[in-house]
């Protein structure tokens, strides 16, 4: 397993602003940095891609949907424009070296509408990634999908569904990213939630229940790093928690305090929790081809 941190600790918007942070990211271990996309076209992609090729960094890309897009729109034309910004996201991940794009990109964050899914809102999200999959795979791009807590979406939270998305998709470049604070929320078992996603399970965005250091809370990261051992998982670990004092995140994320005395503290103490885990956690489970495999 590799090891990630995501650029939310610092800001929403990376650039060459930021760039200074990378170095350090560099020194304390990390394999690669996770950036968020909103806008491709609001991206310096060539001066970022630059920047993380000199410091050794590996790249993963993370969105949400912008406003006014959704492939569960009840509008054919919005799901049509919809898929069209998806790829352009693939392209653009692909463009930035990069063969991982995650995120709840099946319906718009915060968008809830006061009752369950819909079997046609079902369907759309299923036709929106068939069609998006051959895109994927011209690009070499995997798309991990991501289960919200239930105060943030209504359409998937648990991993089980995710799975059955992703089933009946049926495309080896469409797959499930796990949310260590939202499964904390809305799974009973989060390791074997994790199990038995198998060969589905693309991405780990590591948090703990707070949203703090992994490792300080009540998540079951020796479980899940067991259970991700036991599947032959050996993608990222990406620490995603956000950083103090940023009002494009602050509202939608629900940051009222800070969570370490430092954002840096987030990413260096939970490497070295989740290093240390991984290098002694022992695995005792059943290996991957068992039940729970795709």
């Amino acid at each position: 397993m590799k090891l990630g941190v995501n650029s939310f600790l610092w800001t929403g918007n990376f650039g060459p602003d930021q760039f200074s942070i990378l170095p350090r990211v560099k020194e304390w271990g990390f394999d690669a940095f996770e950036i968020p996309i909103f806008d491709p076209s609001k991206i310096d992609l060539r001066a970022i891609r630059r920047e993380l090729d000199a410091n050794g960094l590996a790249c993963t890309i993370c969105a949400i949907l912008p406003p006014r897009l959704s492939p569960i729109d009840a509008d054919a034309a919005v799901r049509s424009k919809t898929l069209e910004h998806l790829a352009r996201c693939v392209e653009f991940t692909a463009e930035m070296g990069a063969n991982l794009l995650s995120g709840p990109v099946y319906a718009p964050v915060g968008f809830l509408p006061g009752r369950r899914r819909t079997r046609d809102e079902w369907n759309w999200a299923v036709e929106c990634f068939r069609n998006l999959a051959p895109v994927l795979a011209a690009n070499g791009v995997t798309l991990a999908l991501e289960p919200l807590n239930r105060f943030e979406t209504f359409f998937l939270n648990t991993l089980a569904d995710a799975a059955a998305l992703c089933d009946e998709v049926n495309h080896p470049h469409i797959g499930v990213l796990v949310d260590t604070f939202h499964t904390n929320i809305e799974e009973k078992n989060v390791a074997e939630s994790c199990r038995l996603l198998g060969t589905r399970l693309k991405h780990i965005h590591a948090c703990e229940n707070d949203r703090g250091v992994p490792g300080t809370g009540h998540v079951d990261f020796p479980g899940i790093v067991n259970a991700l051992r036991g599947i032959g998982y050996d993608g990222y670990l990406t620490i995603e928690s956000f950083g103090f004092n940023l009002p494009e995140m602050s509202a939608s994320a629900a940051i009222w305090r800070d969570w370490a005395s430092k954002p840096e503290y987030i990413a260096t103490e939970g490497i070295a929790y989740l290093r240390k885990l991984i290098q002694e956690s022992p695995y005792s489970g059943s290996p991957i081809g068992a039940e729970g495999s795709h």
